[in-house]
């Protein structure tokens, strides 16, 4: 039987460095979806590092599954192809599709600090994405800023939360909800003293 050190050691060699993880299971498909949706607009890799703010080399990497992306820089390549979120982690389906709790892909930051699971099956809407988002209690994350015209609704099932967008700061309560324009910075913030839910709508301008 492993002692506990040796299963620690094995956690660490599969779960990829970086600020979020759950990461490397996204890799392949990434790689895929980066590969056609770049090409589809022409873009070279210069190009795609310009307009997403991530590395030529970083890219690269990604797109021959040499590397794991964390999810910032996902949110940035997307932001760089203005795609969708989602278009990028999961290859759009027609007619009917289902997504299993099971089967949803759940993004945790390196702190632990913040869980996003997607509720909507890919391809659901080019341009409505649901989340479910789970935040620690008295714990902070910040948000880079999408794509322009992208809105965001995020609705506190459980718990409070504090909203920061530009300079201002809303406080909300379970059943409350809030829309704001999410092209821009803005952070998520949990003062209570307990895990907070929310479900997090995000709305592109396409």
């Amino acid at each position: 039987m492993a002692t506990a050190k040796e299963a620690q050691a094995k956690l660490r060699s599969v779960v990829p460095p970086g600020d979020d993880v759950g990461a490397a299971e996204l890799g392949r498909g990434v790689a895929e979806n980066l590969r056609q949706r770049r090409k589809a607009r022409s873009m070279s890799l210069d190009d795609l590092a310009r307009a997403s703010g991530v590395s030529r080399a970083a890219l690269s990497q990604i797109e021959t599954c040499k590397s794991n992306p964390t999810l910032g820089v996902l949110w940035k390549i997307a932001v760089g192809l203005q795609i969708p979120f989602a278009e990028l982690i999961g290859a759009p389906r027609g007619g009917v599709s289902v997504l299993r709790r099971a089967d949803a892909q759940v993004l945790r930051s390196v702190d632990g600090k913040l869980e996003s699971r997607v509720l909507a099956p890919a391809g659901a809407s080019a341009t409505v994405e649901v989340y479910e988002l789970r935040l620690s209690a008295r714990s902070t994350h910040a948000a880079e800023a999408h794509a322009a015209g992208t809105r965001e609704v995020l609705v506190v099932l459980s718990g409070v939360a504090r909203v920061a967008v530009d300079d201002e700061v809303f406080d909300l309560q379970a059943g409350d909800s809030i829309a704001f324009p999410a092209d821009r910075p803005h952070v998520y913030e949990n003062p209570g003293g307990s895990e907070a839910r929310y479900h997090n709508v995000i709305v592109y301008d396409r």
